[in-house]
């Protein structure tokens, strides 16, 4: 393989990382902070992608300005659903374990509930627009415009995402929270208003990565459950409760998979994924970022 070939296939899968990694950062922030495993995490990015492509198509509206769009509006779900469902099992469940199980039920629940509303709402056929898809020589390589900036935005949107993580006087409360919940009350930290908080932007992520991919793939009401199985491989990785080790965790699966698809076959694709999900669990349960 030339060095272009090289360039173009890291790149490529750096740029598939990139939306891991964002699709995992938001997940790794409502389990970590609130031990809520949100398997529909993925039916809330699908509902961002449909929300931009009806937007882009029947309105005009341009994918970019979607994104705050789509941000607050699954934030502003997620709050609600927060307060629906999750706010009262974390009242009445004696302990966190027990909080744990009880919010996976709910979470299949809502998965099932999501995909079926949008299946009735936008029927079970691809969808998918043009944008921005001229292509664009990088170092002698060639990439489309469109996927040049959705590794760009999911870059820096997770960058800034961890940096106020680590500099804002919110961030160092959620961090409290993921080391100690019990530590953190004791010192006054008001959960009742982070958790929803939290679990809205959480959400607001998810569809900010339905937005992105809606400018790059085809999209159908079924596509959200391989991206909430990517996540937990990605968190696997860096380490729950690590927003870093999310980040470097999804770009690394992107190139892993990248490489393994052009040296094998496409169809491994899953095969890939899964083989490193178990062997980061046998070796390095923590994630392979974590100390």
């Amino acid at each position: 393989m030339s060095l272009s070939a090289w360039l173009e296939l890291i790149a490529s899968g750096l740029i598939t990382g990139g939306i891991y990694a964002l699709v995992a950062l938001g997940l790794n922030l409502q389990y970590g902070l609130m031990r809520i495993l949100n398997i529909a995490h993925g039916e809330f990015l699908m509902v961002g992608a449909f929300l931009t492509w009806l937007m882009h198509t029947q309105f005009g509206l341009s994918p970019l300005l979607m994104l705050p769009v789509s941000f607050a509006l699954l934030m502003g779900v997620g709050l609600i659903v927060h307060r629906l469902w999750f706010r009262p099992l974390a009242a009445t469940s004696p302990n966190l374990d027990v909080f744990e199980a009880r919010g996976l039920m709910v979470c299949f629940g809502l998965l099932f509930l999501v995909q079926n509303f949008a299946s009735l709402i936008w029927g079970g056929d691809l969808r998918g627009y043009d944008y921005l898809t001229q292509p664009v020589a990088v170092g002698g390589a060639q990439f489309a415009a469109n996927k040049l900036v959705v590794f760009g935005l999911a870059l820096s949107l997770s960058g800034v995402l961890i940096v106020l993580l680590r500099t804002t006087l919110l961030g160092k409360a959620v961090r409290a929270l993921m080391q100690s919940p019990v530590g953190a009350q004791l010192v006054g930290i008001d959960t009742q208003r982070l958790h929803p908080l939290m679990f809205g932007i959480g959400l607001g992520l998810s569809g900010v990565a339905g937005c992105l991919l809606s400018m790059t793939y085809a999209i159908t009401p079924s596509m959200g459950e391989p991206y909430t199985v990517t996540a937990l491989i990605v968190i696997t990785l860096g380490g729950f409760g690590s927003m870093s080790g999310a980040l470097a965790g999804g770009l690394l699966l992107g190139v892993i998979e990248a490489l393994g698809m052009h040296f094998t076959n496409p169809s491994l694709k899953s095969l890939l994924s899964y083989a490193v999900f178990i062997t980061v669990l046998l070796l390095r349960p923590n994630g392979l970022f974590k100390k």
